[in-house]
């Protein structure tokens, strides 16, 4: 064959006449609830069970082929989830409703697909989030020791002053730059730590309270550094006026140690209506 008609085949294949097409592909997002205290984080880590790695194991014995699945967020080892937001590119046979049927049959019982929506090409589930939204939970009571309570909350055994939860979840509204609520060396070097707080508030529940945050993007273990925080001056380890320093901190020397992973869960992830199909 001359030189010639090689380049002539190859342009056959570039606009699509040749024998072999690429496979069309459908984007699906995947709201995702999970028992977190059986993996080691969200980021598939090498011999090492991750909800990523499960997800992905699953999609590839149902397609045939290896499928990446990409994480609105990268839960730390033991957060739970009912609203992890997932994106998946898979075969155009697969329907949203269909796909969303077959995983829950193939997934262990620790994880599962609460729904799954087709959506625009465009879409990504980490850089299209427009807002996340995490509860953490703590327990007041006796019976916050209870097997079956102690794995999904925080028992916390000195008096809590309710006004000055408030008062500091109050503080949290708006932008604010939270470099002391976050792991050193996390964010590029370049990043101001700047989050836009939508929702902060501790509400009241049966057997304790449970402090709720939105935000547009959040930090390295920002969540649990912020309760941690909260109810050290809400038990009197340290004095009110505490949180509006460290909100203009320079780093996170200051900052209390970050309240337990096994309490807090990923809620819902937020994209723009005109993502979804």
């Amino acid at each position: 064959m001359s030189i010639a008609s090689v380049r002539r085949s190859l342009l056959d294949f570039t606009r699509g006449r040749g024998r072999f097409h690429a496979m069309a592909e459908r984007s699906v997002q995947l709201v995702l609830h999970y028992d977190g205290s059986g993996f080691s984080g969200w980021q598939r880590q090498p011999e090492r069970r991750t909800v990523q790695g499960v997800m992905e194991a699953a999609l590839e014995r149902l397609c045939g082929a290896p499928v990446g699945v990409l994480g609105a967020g990268r839960t730390d080892a033991g957060v739970h989830a009912r609203g992890q937001a997932a994106g998946v590119q898979v075969p155009e046979r697969w329907t949203a409703t269909a796909l969303r049927r077959a995983l829950n049959a193939v997934l262990p019982p620790d994880v599962w697909v609460a729904a799954a929506h087709e959506m625009r090409a465009a879409f990504h589930a980490r850089y299209s989030a427009v807002a996340r939204r995490y509860r953490y939970y703590v327990g007041t009571d006796q019976e916050a020791d209870s097997p079956f309570r102690r794995r999904v909350e925080f028992a916390i055994r000195r008096s809590l002053d309710r006004g000055a939860l408030d008062a500091t979840a109050t503080q949290l509204f708006g932008e604010h730059g939270f470099r002391a609520f976050a792991v050193q060396g996390t964010a590029p070097p370049d990043d101001d730590h700047r989050c836009h707080v939508h929702v902060a508030r501790w509400l009241d529940r049966t057997g304790g309270v449970v402090f709720e945050i939105e935000a547009n993007r959040f930090l390295h273990h920002m969540v649990r550094f912020l309760v941690g925080t909260m109810l050290d001056i809400a038990t009197g380890r340290r004095p009110p006026q505490d949180m509006a320093a460290l909100l203009v901190a320079a780093d996170n020397r200051a900052v209390s140690p970050p309240a337990p992973a096994h309490a807090l869960f990923l809620e819902a992830v937020v994209y723009p209506a005109d993502l979804y199909l």
